[in-house]
């Protein structure tokens, strides 16, 4: 596929990009999906939260996507990687790892987010199979269940009673000073959550079950699940290179439409919201589409009625 004219290129084939190209396909817009195959969900086992969809393979669920999306003969999709964008709104020209190039009047960042290397020993062994970082997404598995959270500051402050709605056998290690104030650790006293702040030595598991967490002072903590924060980093430096205004958290400042600050340019999914969550990804990704859509058919109308003579 080499210099072909789209109305849209969507940078991503997760969740959001998807339902872009779903959407914008049924509004007969030109449309390239450009996703490299590398999804962050690719460790986890199932996709949970999604009506019609709960407990499908990530895998499965791209499948019949892709399969729905292939009735809308106006979508084309390219396994590659952007490497540069350059233009402007109304004509970006996209290039690829694979030497193609792709000229598009809007651009939609479907990037989304990327773990940072698991610097815990034994934590990748169980990611995605008995250590998690969302409990709507996996909290029902574990329901019940002895659990370690691994979490410190405000945000385990956040968490705690949060995983409480799943199971009270639940144990935090902070994996280092636990960054709380004293009133914090009395809430937790209050509620007989043990903590530990030792530095985690390593994680046991067996076939990527875990079966204890093992502190550097000697502290064995049995548990049958993890919840642990992640260290998150955007999916593409793409969107900061083009200008796009970032939020203090990282992700891509967009308007309720997902317009970003730079003119063409929308982003949908977990590149601009902390709501990691695949339906709420595709939700994103449907309403950014229909923004990007009624922008297109606005200049297409306008362009019309001014070459038109009266």
């Amino acid at each position: 596929m080499e210099k072909q004219f789209f109305d849209v290129a969507i940078i991503g084939g997760g969740p959001a990009g998807l339902n872009a190209a779903l959407v914008l396909g049924r509004a007969r817009k030109k449309v390239a999906v450009i996703d490299e195959g590398r999804p962050r969900n690719a460790v986890t086992q199932e996709t949970h939260g999604f009506l019609t969809r709960d407990g499908v393979r990530p895998s499965e669920f791209r499948r019949i996507a892709r399969e729905e999306i292939g009735a809308y003969p106006s979508v084309s999709f390219l396994a590659d990687t952007v490497m540069s964008i350059s233009g402007a709104d109304g004509h970006f020209q996209v290039a690829t790892a694979q030497g193609n190039i792709l000229t598009s009047r809007k651009l939609l960042f479907a990037v989304g987010m990327k773990d940072r290397p698991l610097d815990i020993p034994g934590l990748t062994a169980v990611y995605g199979r008995s250590a998690f970082v969302c409990p709507y997404c996996d909290g029902w598995e574990l329901r019940d269940q002895p659990l370690v959270i691994i979490n410190k500051g405000a945000e385990l402050m956040h968490f705690a009673p949060l995983i409480s709605g799943w199971t009270d056998r639940f144990v935090i290690c902070t994996n280092g000073p636990d960054e709380l104030t004293d009133d914090q650790r009395d809430e937790l006293r209050r509620h007989r959550v043990p903590k530990f702040e030792s530095p985690i030595r390593h994680i046991d598991s067996e076939e990527g079950i875990v079966r204890q967490v093992v502190l550097e002072d000697g502290t064995t903590v049995p548990c049958r699940g993890i919840f642990f924060k992640p260290e998150l980093v955007m999916g593409s430096d793409l969107p900061r290179t083009l200008g796009c205004t970032m939020t203090e958290m990282g992700t891509i400042e967009v308007d309720l439409l997902g317009k970003t600050s730079v003119p063409g340019i929308y982003s949908a999914g977990d590149a601009v919201s902390r709501m990691h969550q695949a339906v709420a990804a595709a939700a994103m990704g449907a309403t950014t589409a229909a923004a990007v859509n009624n922008e297109l058919n606005a200049e297409a109308w306008h362009n019309e009625s001014a070459t038109t003579p009266d």
